[in-house]
């Protein structure tokens, strides 16, 4: 009330606003004048920010980087139940430790549909603890919002907890972007509709993982894309500019994953790639490595094996020249189960099943 107050009476004094009557002791009722109104319009053509109050830009940067730094190191078993659902080598395994431990960045490369975006999401969720951020930045008199509830996940909190309410606790953020992205998505947005910035990707995605999905196939040369993460990468910093041209500095403090079905020069970046913190193959299933996520996912949705039918599954590969995928076993088994609904059936797996739903998941003769 004492802030409040003061605030109130600096507006008078300024001959903003008027005080109109008295409700009690110390309690008066205020309106507008016709100068405060003017100011309001200067106000909103400046910034039409509407929300909790910023904090400082330094404030944002050492609360993100004290916070990151500071977290208890992730347990093993915290990511092998993350990855419970996977069937991963141990290799694979160790590698994802490290990097989660580390809180390096991973480049990830090979076929789509065996697994690259779920072991980026897997990592996040082995991620100890929540982090607090601010609702929103100002530096010069700019505005920058940071929460964004597609982005951030908070966490409840006690009604009675006291806490700085220009703050929000979230769950570390797992934030993808893919084919769509363009250089521009990395820096500040504003428009003349909306008078505030728009933190980028890798603001959002502080004290969390960032998935550069479909790495090589945006809408901008891959060259230039990479280039522009070299310093982000190195130094835990990045650079953005407001509309008036200055640059400032931000937290860097995310493991980034970079997954892409590309190969070859495209992607052959060496100052890229030598920055990246591991790399890592993913390839094709092997029979067993196929066999056995079929085997889990049947079991994970309760529904029993025929004997044969696992093999009847990798001879259509073998007759339609398919690759088996690691996300097939899932695929065919949901839509087994969607054609035994659809037809009010009792839920089960069978060939006559798999022939049924073949076609319409591969296309016509497996193509």
């Amino acid at each position: 009330m004492v802030i409040t107050g003061t605030l109130l009476q600096r507006l008078v004094q300024q001959k903003l606003i008027e005080i109109t009557g008295r409700i009690a002791l110390g309690n008066h009722s205020y309106a507008m004048l016709e100068h405060g109104w003017e100011k309001v319009d200067y106000l909103m053509r400046v910034s039409n920010y509407i929300g909790y109050a910023p904090v400082s830009l330094e404030t944002y940067s050492k609360m993100i980087v004290e916070q990151v730094r500071s977290r208890p190191p992730v347990r093993r078993a915290a990511l092998d139940e993350a990855l419970s659902e996977l069937v991963l080598s141990e290799e694979t395994r160790e590698t994802l430790f490290l990097v989660i431990s580390s809180g390096r960045s991973l480049f990830l490369s090979g076929p789509p549909g065996n697994g690259k975006t779920a072991m980026a999401r897997a990592l996040v969720d082995a991620i100890p603890g929540f982090l607090w951020i601010p609702y929103a930045i100002e530096i010069d008199g700019q505005v920058l919002r940071v929460f964004d509830k597609h982005c951030h996940e908070p966490v409840e909190i006690p009604e009675d907890t006291y806490y700085d309410r220009r703050l929000i606790q979230i769950r570390p953020p797992l934030v993808m972007t893919g084919g769509d992205l363009i250089l521009e998505n990395l820096d500040l947005a504003s428009s003349s509709s909306q008078r505030f910035y728009e933190t980028p990707f890798q603001i959002k995605s502080n004290g969390g993982v960032l998935v550069v999905d479909d790495l090589g196939r945006q809408r901008c040369s891959p060259r230039k894309l990479l280039n522009r993460w070299i310093i982000p990468l190195e130094y835990r910093v990045d650079y953005l500019t407001l509309s008036t041209g200055k640059k400032i500095e931000v937290p860097f403090e995310q493991i980034v994953v970079f997954a892409t079905n590309l190969s070859g020069g495209n992607l052959d970046d060496e100052a890229f790639l030598r920055r990246m913190g591991y790399r890592m193959g993913v390839t094709s299933p092997s029979v067993e490595v196929y066999t056995k996520i079929f085997q889990q996912y049947a079991q994970m949705r309760g529904l029993d094996i025929p004997p044969a039918l696992i093999s009847y599954v990798l001879e259509k590969y073998r007759e339609n020249r398919r690759t088996p995928k690691c996300c097939d076993p899932r695929d065919l088994i949901e839509r087994m189960v969607e054609r035994c609904q659809a037809g009010e059936k009792p839920l089960a797996l069978s060939e006559r099943g798999l022939e049924a739903v073949w076609n319409s998941y591969f296309g016509a003769n497996g193509c």
